[in-house]
């Protein structure tokens, strides 16, 4: 009878374990053994395009956009020149600059004229991810979004991009888009 006094204790055990492992976030370093390798200073050196879409926090596409990208590389230090029209007439143009973080491989620091601060980025494998902070315009003012940037290198002249938008740690929205090397 002693024995049936908790019977449940072994299926909370695997439920929080479960809920615990499932919490962990994924690490660019999980990617360090696909390929094709990703090097931003090879991908992002000459003429890009872009074509994507803006979801809102439910997922539903809200927007569609196709950009040109005019990337180059001088003294270590990346200009990524982005032109992005969206489907209502909109026109936003960003500058980043990718600086390669010294004595430390794999890693670099990003701006651009409408990021807070500096992004940090890493790359492994066939994978980057840059974390930031994009300033928005939103209705008649701007808000600071912090957005989590993952882009995975599906060939020479591809790459897969999907960036998550976040607000006080809520999703509010999202981006997908594809980058292709002309």
């Amino acid at each position: 009878m002693k024995y049936l006094k908790f019977p449940i204790l072994p299926s909370f055990i695997f439920a929080v374990a479960v809920t615990l492992t499932s919490c962990s976030s994924i690490s660019v370093n999980d990617y360090s053994s696909n390929k094709p390798t990703f090097i931003p200073q090879e991908f992002f050196n000459g003429d890009l395009t872009a074509h994507g879409v803006v979801k809102n926090r439910s997922g539903k596409v809200t927007r569609y956009f196709s950009a040109t990208i005019k990337a180059h590389w001088q003294n270590g230090i990346g200009t990524l020149e982005e032109r992005f029209i969206f489907n209502d007439g909109e026109i936003q143009n960003r500058v980043w600059k990718l600086t390669s973080e010294k004595n430390i491989t794999n890693q670099f620091t990003a701006t651009a004229n409408d990021v807070v601060g500096t992004g940090n980025g890493k790359f492994s494998g066939n994978t980057v991810n840059l974390n930031y902070v994009l300033e928005v315009k939103y209705n008649d003012s701007k808000i600071n979004l912090s957005v989590k940037d993952w882009m995975w290198l599906l060939d020479e002249k591809t790459v897969l991009n999907e960036s998550e938008l976040t607000k006080f740690g809520f999703k509010v929205g999202g981006i997908q888009l594809v980058m292709t090397k002309n």
